[in-house]
């Protein structure tokens, strides 16, 4: 912990500071000024002992190498030099690999202090909105009871309901999908209010109610017991009824699957299909049943023509990185796998202790979480655990220079995967470093409150005379806050270019702190969301090639 020196005034009675309510109030103000994250050494009881194995091995490695290299085989030259050249590389490789581990760090955060600068209580949260992407393929293999612990484990996270959307990416156009998120979002209207009621962890009822905990041995509230008990009953029909769902589509009819009024499910066909939006909870609609909100909860399909790239997972992200710009535009973007649940309900606050803080926010672009895993013997005899990869190389890396990203459980900064900042200039929008794209009805009707949109008429590729739907007026009007010279840095064209050909997309790069303008249509932002999850979007632009960051670091949280 870090501690402050008591400070005195000279007061009546030579008060110290802090006894009194002024104090109180002073000693508040004093902590919110206080860094949000410290860094935490390793124990030099621990890591001198490895350094000086490492500094031996090194040692002992110099008079290998130098005897290899003073004693040639002059009978079998060439052998000895391709072998003397492969010892060379491998012994460098070894020594690169040690560099990371000779300064790991541990990081803490305070969430208290984040409270106090951007949660008080009884004022509107300052808190920075976030949208939390999920990503599925195929449900017959990623099967949708635990892409809905998933879910759940989002829509219940400890963090301010109207600044979180979740939206779940369904790249395989699965029908089984679509009706089992609907089944989520209703039993989320139960779940969440009862995680936040009594402080549930894990927030995902499958992993929650699988632990071995006696609650009758233990003194806890009679309500607890009686309302835990109902709440397993209801996710026990919850889970018939997704594997009801699950056992009617392990055959797809030969007409196809048809929705509850008749009409074909548009995504029959994987690989030819229009772009597909449900927002089945909103920040309008869909109230628990307590009559709180809930969180965002989009379904997202992308588009698919025959002739286009685009099945990888890394073209779906790009995606929903487009449709979440123009429907809620959080400033941060957290992803995870559809199998990988939150066990920290105050997962999103811990990233924004590193991304919301006034000196090392900025220079943060991403925070990458461990993963922890499930099921696995008590001696983890194989490793599964990855406990060299997340406690030793990646902490080694966050002391030395950042950890990587490992593909799931990260929270970017939505700024930095765009490559600019808006009110930078233009000299400083010139990338530092880049780096390449590493992989590119219903049977049951929807609730009433539920509304889908669904382009059948979509192009597969959107023409150059087409009259998008806003202008750059429109965009002016979009980041009300920014002079013309800091939003329009770059011409209409060097950013039709980069972003593709919609203004509303383009505008939402420039708004830094994430929101959309308050006078958009709803309807006009659906409209764009579904063009810029068509499969032609990216023709002829930079998106997806190339990811530019500015001067950013990276944290191990």
């Amino acid at each position: 912990m870090v501690h402050t020196t008591n400070r005195y005034t000279e007061g009546k009675g030579g008060d110290i500071e802090g006894t009194g309510s002024n104090g109180e109030e002073l000693q508040m103000a004093d902590d919110a000024r206080q860094p949000m994250s410290r860094v935490v050494p390793i124990s030099s009881s621990h890591l001198t002992p490895y350094r000086v194995v490492i500094i031996l091995r090194l040692i002992i490695l110099g008079f290998f190498l130098q005897y290899r290299l003073t004693h040639p085989v002059n009978d079998a030259y060439p052998l000895w030099l391709v072998s003397v050249i492969c010892e060379v590389w491998f012994a460098l490789s070894w020594l690169l690999d040690q560099f990371p581990k000779w300064a790991p760090v541990n990081r803490e955060t305070y969430l208290d202090r984040l409270a106090l600068r951007h949660d008080r209580e009884g004022e509107p949260s300052q808190l920075a909105p976030v949208d939390v992407f999920v990503s599925t393929v195929d449900p017959l293999k990623e099967p949708p009871l635990i892409t809905a612990n998933t879910v759940l484990s989002i829509l219940a996270v400890d963090y301010p309901v109207d600044k979180v959307s979740c939206y779940v990416s369904d790249d395989g156009s699965a029908m089984l999908t679509f009706e089992s998120l609907s089944e989520t979002a209703e039993f989320a209207r139960k779940w969440v209010p009862f995680c936040k009621k009594f402080n549930i962890e894990p927030r995902a009822p499958e992993f929650y109610f699988a632990q071995k905990i006696d609650y009758l041995k233990d003194k806890v509230q009679p309500s607890f017991v009686k309302e835990r008990r109902a709440m397993k009953r209801e996710y026990e029909e919850f889970k018939i009824r997704i594997n009801a769902l699950v056992a009617k589509a392990q055959k797809m009819p030969e007409e196809g699957w048809t929705m509850q009024d008749g009409t074909p499910w548009p995504g029959n066909n994987p690989r030819d299909h229009p772009g597909m939006i449900q927002v089945f909870l909103g920040h309008s609609g869909g109230l628990d049943t307590d009559g709180n909100e809930l969180p965002r909860l989009v379904y997202v399909s992308r588009e698919k023509r025959p002739g286009f790239q685009h099945h990888k997972k890394a073209g779906a992200m790009n995606a929903l990185i487009r449709v979440s710009a123009v429907l809620t535009n959080g400033a941060y973007l957290l992803n995870v796998d559809c199998d990988h649940y939150f066990n920290n309900s105050k997962a999103l606050k811990e990233a924004m202790c590193f991304l919301m803080d006034p000196v090392l926010g900025k220079k943060t672009c991403y925070v990458q979480f461990p993963q922890r895993f499930d099921g696995i013997d008590l001696h983890d005899r194989y490793a599964n655990r990855n406990i060299v990869f997340f406690d030793i190389n990646l902490k080694g890396l966050d002391g030395l220079q950042g950890p990587v990203y490992v593909g799931t459980g990260c929270c970017f900064n939505r700024q930095a995967l765009y490559g600019y900042d808006p009110v930078l200039t233009e000299a400083d929008l010139e990338p530092n470093i880049i780096v390449k794209s590493c992989c590119g009805g219903s049977r049951k009707k929807g609730r009433s409150g539920n509304k889908k949109y669904i382009d059948k008429k979509r192009a597969a590729k959107r023409t150059e005379s087409t009259i998008p739907i806003f202008n750059m007026e429109d965009i002016e009007e979009g980041v009300e806050g920014y002079d013309d010279e800091k939003s329009l840095l770059m011409s209409q064209k060097s950013l039709e270019k980069r972003f593709g050909q919609s203004p509303v997309f383009i505008a939402a790069t420039f708004m830094e702190q994430g929101g959309i303008p308050p006078s958009t249509n709803p309807a006009t932002l659906l409209k764009e969301a579904i063009h810029v999850i068509s499969c032609g979007y990216e023709d002829k632009t930079e998106w997806g090639k190339e990811v530019r960051t500015a001067l950013l670091s990276n944290i191990l949280l």
